[in-house]
């Protein structure tokens, strides 16, 4: 079948020999991601003709303002992965706690767990900035036939089976990996079909793009401040372009296609870093390991991090291997 062609149902069904895993739940759980990409897609589009912009009027457990689409796009995730039977437990970076998902005619049975950011960068869609969605997926470690436990959601990222995005921009892709690569598929509005436009996607080893909020410099370690005028020098293939989207999602893509560093370190207004170590930095250290690149706290790899708890903040910096050793570099110098 010609790659171009394929649609993503087709391509699940195609490789599940290739994941360790053949009882079909994966795809089936692959299949309720797909399901409520669309859904929330649809929602998004619609911002700014019906009331679905600007704040909820709540603040999540990060202390965050939880914007409509925030809530809208978590009932949606958690509502179709609950009512299609096909995970035991769900967390989101929305919800206070995990939530136990006892199916009625299988008593726990199920074997997934999703971690789900439901809304990456929601703060931009008043502007009509490229947003996203973040998921997780882990084979529970307690017993099967009973309810999930904290321990199910606190394990390092290398024990990831599956993680992905959807980035809903000036067209919706959905981008994973089950730990054989990086796929991506774009979404056939006219037909709702996600089609493999991307196939075998992987970081170029250097770029020439850094992606961090510069607004907070000063705040910013030593180690961090000396990367960045190494970025801005004007040497060899220097200076480097300084692209910030401020959606997570969007500025992994971006880099991810056209080669980039993507850095949230720590800061004197962030001791512990913003981002939340298994809804944001774990996914995505998993698909950039999978795609020729690289992931760490800016010392040690993202995905050997013993998570302690559910909203755990950790420092990001992620992209095209060269880049992360290099800014690794000057850490360790400054340290």
């Amino acid at each position: 079948m010609d790659k171009k062609t394929m649609t993503l149902g087709e391509f699940i069904i195609e490789n599940q020999d290739s994941f360790q895993y053949t009882s079909g739940e994966l795809s089936r759980l692959l299949n309720g991601l797909r399901l409520a990409a669309k859904v929330v897609n649809h929602e998004v589009n619609k911002a700014g003709l019906v009331d679905i912009i600007g704040a909820a009027g709540d603040t999540n457990i990060q202390g965050e303002n939880q914007q409509k689409l925030d809530v809208m796009a978590n009932e949606k995730f958690i509502q179709t992965l609950s009512k299609r039977e096909i995970v035991c437990g769900i967390a989101s970076e929305e919800e206070d706690d995990f939530i136990s998902i006892n199916s009625f005619d299988k008593q726990h049975q199920n074997k997934y767990i999703v971690l789900i950011d439901p809304l990456d960068g929601s703060s931009n869609i008043d502007v009509n900035v490229s947003v996203g969605t973040i998921f997780s997926i882990y084979r529970r470690v307690t017993p099967v036939g009973t309810p999930v436990t904290l321990e199910d959601f606190l394990q390092p990222g290398r024990n990831q089976v599956a993680a992905g995005y959807i980035v809903y921009g000036t067209s919706t892709m959905l981008v994973y990996t089950t730990g054989d690569g990086v796929n991506g598929f774009t979404l056939n509005p006219a037909l709702g079909t996600f089609y493999l436009s991307h196939p075998d996607m992987e970081f170029p080893e250097t770029g020439k793009i850094y992606s961090v909020n510069e607004g907070n410099y000063v705040h910013f370690p030593k180690g961090v401040k000396d990367y960045i005028k190494y970025c801005q020098e004007e040497e060899g293939d220097r200076p480097y372009i300084s692209r910030y989207i401020g959606s997570l999602v969007s500025d992994f893509h971006r880099n991810m296609i056209k080669g980039g560093i993507y850095l949230y370190p720590k800061s004197s207004k962030a001791e512990e870093g913003k981002l939340r170590l298994l809804y944001e930095c774990n996914p995505m250290a998993f698909l950039a390991e999978q795609a020729n690149g690289k992931a760490s706290d800016g010392f040690n790899p993202i995905m050997d991090i013993i998570p302690k708890e559910l909203h755990q903040r950790v420092p990001f910096f992620c992209g095209s291997k060269k880049m992360v050793e290099k800014a690794e570099e000057f850490m360790a110098a400054k340290s």
